[in-house]
């Protein structure tokens, strides 16, 4: 009995963490690069706004429940600030991590992510048994396959730390897609919005992340510097 109310209080917190991570992760987000003035204490806003959280239901079940965080420029900067802070690292230290970590951003697109269904041994995203299929998509109707699917088989203090949606309930995943395909963006540059689909017998389902546009950026810096960008 004491071991069923510790899981249902872990379960609890779980979905807690996920609600405040959806209602962060409405914002609209940009892809530019460019040097960011973070601080440690920025790292949860900015992991808000770079995470969206989908399910999918059918009449008998909730075969699939998936938080992804996109690694873009932007949030991986203020993951090493966070990093580089918990850790003590020297300035130097610092500053090798962010140069091989925003380096990554330039060669693939990164997502973490955890998933939970009600039959676990169909979650496994590498195995060719799985329920699911991802893609990689946007609104122009790009549709890409990842170039590498890796199971966190024991998540770690890491994973829980920075990615608090992260529990024993769910298997974690990082997903590697192509920057180009066939010599286009993977994300096309006048998208509005890209996103993951999750695939498969039990039905489908989207995640998205809305881009800003230059009529977004307009009215947050004025018309003048709209060509700027």
């Amino acid at each position: 009995m004491l071991a069923m109310r510790k899981a249902l209080a872990a379960f609890a917190l779980v979905t807690c963490s996920l609600a405040l991570v959806a209602c962060g992760g409405t914002s609209k987000v940009s892809l530019s690069d460019g040097s960011r003035e973070y601080v440690a204490s920025d790292y949860p806003q900015v992991l808000a706004r770079w995470t969206r959280d989908a399910q999918l239901y059918n009449e008998f079940d909730n075969p699939l429940t998936v938080t992804a965080t996109f690694n873009s420029w932007d949030f991986d900067w203020a993951y090493v600030v966070r990093y580089a802070y918990d850790y003590r690292l020297t300035v130097e230290q610092r500053r090798v991590l962010l140069d091989s970590t925003l380096g990554s951003t330039k060669t693939e697109h990164q997502f973490y992510l955890a998933l939970y269904g009600t039959n676990r041994r169909w979650m496994d995203l590498t195995r060719p048994t799985s329920a699911w299929i991802v893609r990689l998509i946007d609104d122009q109707g790009d549709e890409t396959a990842p170039i590498r699917i890796e199971l966190i088989a024991k998540p770690g203090a890491l994973e829980k730390t920075y990615f608090p949606y992260t529990s024993v309930f769910r298997l974690a995943f990082r997903i590697h897609f192509p920057i180009e395909n066939e010599g286009k963006p993977t994300i096309a540059t006048d998208a509005k919005w890209f996103g993951l689909r999750f695939a498969g017998a039990e039905g489908n389902q989207e995640m998205h992340w809305d881009l800003e546009t230059a009529s977004d950026k307009a009215a947050a810096f004025g018309p003048d510097v709209v060509e700027e960008f």
